[in-house]
C-alpha cells in the first residue's frame, strides 16, 4: 500500500475523517486511547466525533458508566469502554503484573498487602468511590504508606486484579483532572464477554488503527510478539490483510471530511503513538520534537494530510497562542480552525 494511501485509511480508521455520533461511539470504536494526561485523552475521544463535542460530553459519558479510565495495558492510564474493561485485562493484565514485579518487590507490594489495601479501599470504592489522595489517606489510616509511589503502584495492582477503575471525574474547577476511584464490580453493568478475548483485542485494534501489522499491535497491547502473532492468527477471518504484514477492518466507517483537513490531535493521541514505527506519520527529524522524549512525555500534535506539521499546548489554547508550525508552508488558518475545535471543547 502506498504512503498516501495508507494515510488516508488510518486517518478513517481513527475516526478523523470519518467522525463518530457520539464520545461513546468514538470511545467504542477505538477501544482504548491512552490518557495519563486526562484532558487529552477526553480531548482524542472529542476530536473524533461529529460537530463541537464538549468536555461535559465526556465527563457525562463517564457519570453514566459507559466510561472508566484504567491501566490497560503497557502499564499506562487508557480510557476504555466500561464494558470492555474486564475482558481486556483478561489479556493484558498479567504481561503488566510481571512487567511490574521488580518495582512491586522493592516497594514492599504483595498479596498480603493487597488485601490489605483492597479491605482499606473497598468500603469506599463501594459507596461513591474515592480520590487518589482520598485513597492515600485510607491506605495511610489502615497503617499502609503510600508515599514514595508506593500508592500509585497499589492502585495500579488493584485495577488490573480486576477490583477498581476510575469512574466518574470531579469538576470542582473548570476543566477537572481528578477521578474517582470505583469499585469495578459495581460501577459496571453488563461487562462483555467476548468468546476468544486476544482475537477480540486485535480485531478491535485493527478496527480502530489499521491498516496496521503484528508488530504494531505487540506494541500498542504490550504483549510479546509472540502472543500478537497468535491473536493475529486466531483473528483470520474477522479481518482483511491489504498488504504483505497489513491487515484492516473489514469494513472501515464513512468517510465525511477530507484527508487535508487538519486536526489538533493531543497530547499521546493514538494517531502518532499506536504504532511501532511513526515516520509514516512524521518526519524523522521531527520524531525529538514530538517525543517520546527523556521523560516520557509525547507533544499535541497539529495533522495536516495526516502527517505532523506542527506541534501546540493544551495550555497556551486558552491563552491565544499559535501551533508551533514546522513546514512554513502549512496552512496557518486551517490550523488555527482546528485549535478553535479544541477551545470550544474546553469552554475557552
Amino acid at each position: 500500500m502506498d504512503p498516501r494511501g495508507l494515510l488516508s485509511a488510518r486517518l478513517r480508521s481513527h475516526r478523523l475523517t470519518a467522525p463518530a455520533a457520539t464520545v461513546a461511539d468514538a470511545s467504542r470504536h477505538m477501544l482504548a486511547v491512552q490518557s495519563q494526561d486526562l484532558l487529552a485523552g477526553r480531548w482524542a475521544l472529542g476530536v473524533r466525533t461529529k460537530g463541537s463535542p464538549t468536555l461535559d460530553a465526556v465527563d457525562a459519558a463517564f457519570a453514566r458508566g459507559e466510561l472508566v479510565r484504567a491501566w490497560t495495558q503497557r502499564g499506562t492510564l487508557h480510557i476504555v469502554p466500561a464494558k470492555d474493561l474486564a475482558w481486556v485485562l483478561s489479556v493484558t493484565a498479567e504481561r503488566q503484573r510481571q512487567q511490574a514485579a521488580g518495582r512491586h518487590r522493592a516497594l514492599g507490594i504483595d498479596d498480603e498487602v493487597l488485601a490489605a489495601a483492597w479491605r482499606a479501599l473497598g468500603p469506599a470504592a463501594r459507596d461513591g468511590g474515592c480520590t487518589r489522595a482520598e485513597s492515600f489517606a485510607l491506605l495511610r489510616a489502615a497503617g499502609i504508606e503510600p508515599s514514595g509511589q508506593r500508592g500509585i503502584h497499589l492502585l495500579f495492582a488493584l485495577t488490573i486484579a480486576g477490583l477498581i477503575c476510575q469512574g466518574p471525574i470531579e469538576r470542582a474547577g473548570a476543566i477537572s483532572r481528578e477521578q474517582r476511584f470505583v469499585a469495578a464490580d459495581d460501577w459496571i453493568a453488563g461487562p462483555a464477554q467476548p468468546d476468544d478475548p486476544l482475537a477480540e483485542l486485535f480485531v478491535r485494534y485493527i478496527d480502530g488503527h489499521g491498516p496496521a501489522g503484528v508488530r504494531d499491535f505487540a506494541w500498542w497491547s504490550g504483549l510479546t510478539l509472540g502472543a500478537a502473532r497468535d491473536a493475529a492468527e486466531r483473528a483470520a477471518d474477522r479481518v482483511r490483510e491489504v498488504d504483505d504484514g497489513l491487515f484492516a477492518a473489514l469494513r472501515a466507517p464513512r468517510r465525511s471530511l477530507d484527508d487535508s483537513t487538519a486536526f489538533a490531535l493531543p497530547a499521546f493521541d493514538e494517531y502518532y503513538i499506536s504504532y511501532a514505527d511513526r515516520t509514516l506519520v512524521c518526519d524523522p527529524d521531527r520524531l525529538d520534537a514530538v517525543g517520546p522524549g527523556k521523560n516520557g512525555m509525547v507533544r499535541a500534535t497539529i495533522i495536516e494530510h495526516g502527517r505532523v506539521v506542527g506541534v501546540w499546548s493544551h495550555a497556551d489554547v486558552g491563552r491565544g497562542a499559535p501551533a508551533e508550525l514546522f513546514d512554513p508552508d502549512a496552512d496557518a488558518a486551517a490550523e488555527a480552525s482546528a485549535l478553535a475545535r479544541f477551545a470550544r471543547f474546553v469552554g475557552d
